[in-house]
């Protein structure tokens, strides 16, 4: 795994902390889980198929959204696969856990007196379960989908839509995210302070962060006691 140049967080000159959900505050194992393991399984039972032959039907319908709306609509997802994924999450969610780090962080950046934002390309029914399983929300002042905007965070745009609503100062704005596409596309937007998680799921092996920070989880940028 290689990572872009070290760094650690300006806490002095930050203002506002955006995070991530799955893959930064929430392990990304379930959601791996779930598209790789769980919806194959009940596709292929409804459908009469082998799991194997399942994931073959579904890996390219899911190549094809990956980077769109599309592809993080459980809404989407359920009309084309003719599965209640909502329902299915529930059946699976004492798989929806905090990655290693993540809550001593969130405990501490909320002595810091800084205002705390989770910007996920999450469905809102997805963003509701992980609350109720999790708590997470008692962590953050305002918390945001992607699909209140119309584009995922992979685009540009988004950036600009979000700050129309969610104001804040680039300059003095720290991002945490383990999409590289998403990082890229808050940095041309001139977020400054730039954090890629190089381990997004607990049971795989670390991704390569290109350019950006690595960080193995948020426990890395804990600052002084506040």
């Amino acid at each position: 795994m290689t990572s872009g140049n070290a760094s650690v967080p300006d806490w002095g000159q930050t203002d506002t902390v955006l995070l991530d959900m799955d893959g930064t505050v929430l392990d990304l194992r379930f959601d791996n889980l779930f598209w790789r393991e769980t919806v194959p399984r009940r596709y292929a039972e409804l459908n009469g198929i082998g799991f194997a032959h399942a994931l073959e039907k579904l890996e390219p319908r899911y190549f094809e959204k990956q980077g769109t709306l599309d592809w993080y609509c459980l809404d989407f997802w359920s009309a084309e696969l003719g599965i209640n994924l909502e329902q299915l999450k529930t059946e699976v969610e004492q798989h929806i856990v905090y990655l290693p780090g993540a809550l001593d962080f969130l405990r501490w950046l909320g002595r810091t007196g800084k205002r705390i934002v989770l910007v996920t390309n999450a469905h809102q029914d997805s963003l509701r379960l992980k609350i109720k399983r999790t708590g997470l929300d008692r962590h953050f002042d305002a918390l945001f989908t992607a699909h209140e905007f119309g584009l995922p965070k992979e685009y540009p745009e988004f950036w600009g839509r979000f700050a129309r609503q969610e104001r804040f100062d680039p300059a003095r704005t720290l991002f945490v995210d383990d999409s590289l596409p998403v990082l890229r596309a808050a940095r041309d937007f001139g977020i400054k302070q730039l954090f890629a998680v190089s381990r997004p799921d607990s049971g795989a092996a670390g991704q390569d962060t290109a350019e950006f920070p690595a960080i193995e989880d948020l426990s890395a940028l804990l600052g002084p006691r506040p």
